[in-house]
């Protein structure tokens, strides 16, 4: 991030690129590569245990922090409804690459990384519906029956996909022999492209797809240990890149100019929002407050809220350019 603001318009200005449409398409690439490393990643005894919580935190988990940041932030803010409600949705999933990268270091106990892992891996889909639900709201005006109709396609088509495309995935991985063995890499990329591609083209969450087939190919764990090394490598490499591409598209000046809400965001969320939405979901199944204190710290946010950030920017909303500034200071 530091490298990429170093280098645009307001450092060194040896690089200049403004095109939002296109940043946000290579941020597309670059969280399907993510998301597929962390369904490799993920425990496949972890749906078995922490499953139903996971699936909580991902659905009335996400709209509870977004509904909490956006009246927090039409409260003490100068913005509009819509304005608010936006800077909630942007900011109410957690980033699948940096609670990954963070549970690879911390010895969390099993059922807690579990529980984060599906998490993050799931709550993309509700973010990016309350996202473009907002920005429709500002375009028109959208019943009810829309906005479940969306979600329902999406959820739907993106768990059968993403479940279809892995087993089928599996089932080549597993008839590989000879020297097709040495392409794992490249094949398992592929089957990451074409899941995300088919989901996306039947109207269903292309990153919910992609996580679930990275998950049911881990299941095949001789053919899985075999590249997830590779994915690793590749999932670190497109974090780096995106990262960079996020600082290029901010101008420091600005980011200066709305520091303060970004603070007053960053508050809600962090001591408010996200202990209140880990609290309301797990509370009935008798989590432990020390477990869910862990829970509500480790709700990291990354490159998805930022990449959720271009999403009004790149439509033209008048306060496109503020909601990216804050959710990058956020982040």
């Amino acid at each position: 991030l530091g490298l990429g603001m170093l280098v645009a318009d307001e450092g060194l200005a040896l690089v200049r690129f403004d095109d939002a449409g296109l940043a946000q398409n290579i941020a597309t690439v670059a969280l399907v590569v993510i998301l597929f490393e962390g369904g490799l990643s993920t425990d496949p005894v972890a749906f078995r245990f922490a499953g139903v919580p996971a699936a909580g935190l991902a659905t009335f988990g996400v709209v509870i922090t977004a509904g909490v940041v956006a009246l927090t932030a039409w409260l003490l803010l100068d913005v509009g409804t819509t304005t608010a409600l936006l800077l909630g949705a942007v900011v109410a999933s957690t980033d699948a690459a940096a609670v990954f990268a963070a549970l690879r270091s911390e010895p969390l106990p099993p059922r807690t990384r579990r529980l984060l892992q599906l998490e993050s891996g799931m709550n993309d889909p509700v973010a990016v519906l309350l996202t473009v639900g907002m920005v429709e709201v500002w375009r028109a005006d959208p019943t009810a029956w829309d906005w479940t109709r969306f979600l329902a396609v999406q959820l739907v088509v993106g768990v059968i996909v993403g479940l279809g495309v892995g087993w089928l995935g599996r089932v080549l991985i597993g008839s590989l022999s000879g020297p097709a063995v040495s392409s794992l890499g490249v094949i398992t990329l592929a089957i990451a492209a074409i899941s995300y591609g088919t989901a996306a083209i039947g109207g269903g969450s292309g990153f919910l797809a992609v996580y679930l087939t990275g998950a049911v190919i881990a299941t095949a764990r001789r053919s899985a240990r075999r590249v997830l090394y590779f994915h690793e490598g590749l999932a670190a490499t497109a974090q780096s890149v995106l990262f960079l591409l996020l600082g290029i598209l901010v101008f420091p000046s600005e980011l200066l100019e709305d520091l303060g809400a970004a603070f007053v965001v960053a508050g809600a969320l962090v001591l408010l929002a996200r202990p209140l939405a880990v609290v309301s979901v797990l509370v009935w199944s008798r989590t432990p407050l020390r477990r869910m204190a862990v829970i509500s710290w480790a709700g990291l946010r990354g490159a998805v809220p930022v990449v959720l950030a271009t999403i009004p920017f790149s439509a033209g909303h008048p306060d496109g350019a503020l909601i990216f500034d804050v959710t990058f200071v956020v982040v």
